[in-house]
C-alpha cells in the first residue's frame, strides 16, 4: 500500500467533492435565475470523470498485492493428511431432493 496511492485516494474524493459542490451552486443559480432545468457545464462532467478515473487509479495502487489461489499453492502450507476430500456441505441426495421431485426428498438433518 503505498502513499501515492493513498494520495491519489484523497485527490480523487477532493475533486469528487468539488464537483458536487459546483453541482450544487450551479442549480442554485438557475433556481435564482427561474431556470430550474438546464444542462451541467461541462467543467463540472469533467471533473467528476476526472476524479473517477484517479479514484480507480489510486484504489489499484492502493491494493494490497494477490495472492495465488491455486490448488498447488495451498498445498506448499498444508500437509496432505490434513486435508479433507470429502465434500461436507452436499451429497447426492441433496441433489436430487434440489433437482428433481421424482426422488424421495430428505431433510438435512437426516442426511
Amino acid at each position: 500500500m503505498s502513499l501515492f496511492g493513498r494520495t491519489l485516494l484523497t485527490v480523487a474524493i477532493l475533486l469528487l467533492l468539488h464537483a458536487a459542490y459546483s453541482t450544487y451552486e450551479h442549480l442554485s443559480h438557475l433556481k435564482a435565475l427561474g431556470r430550474p432545468e438546464g444542462a451541467l457545464p461541462q467543467d463540472i462532467v469533467i471533473e467528476a470523470f476526472v476524479s473517477l478515473v484517479i479514484g480507480i487509479l489510486g484504489a489499484s495502487l492502493n491494493a494490497p498485492e494477490l495472492k495465488e489461489i491455486t490448488w498447488r499453492s495451498e498445498m506448499r502450507k498444508r500437509k496432505i493428511d490434513e486435508m479433507d476430500s470429502r465434500l461436507s456441505f452436499a451429497n447426492w441426495r441433496f441433489h436430487v431432493c434440489f433437482f428433481s421431485f421424482a426422488f424421495e426428498c430428505y431433510s438435512l438433518r437426516q442426511i
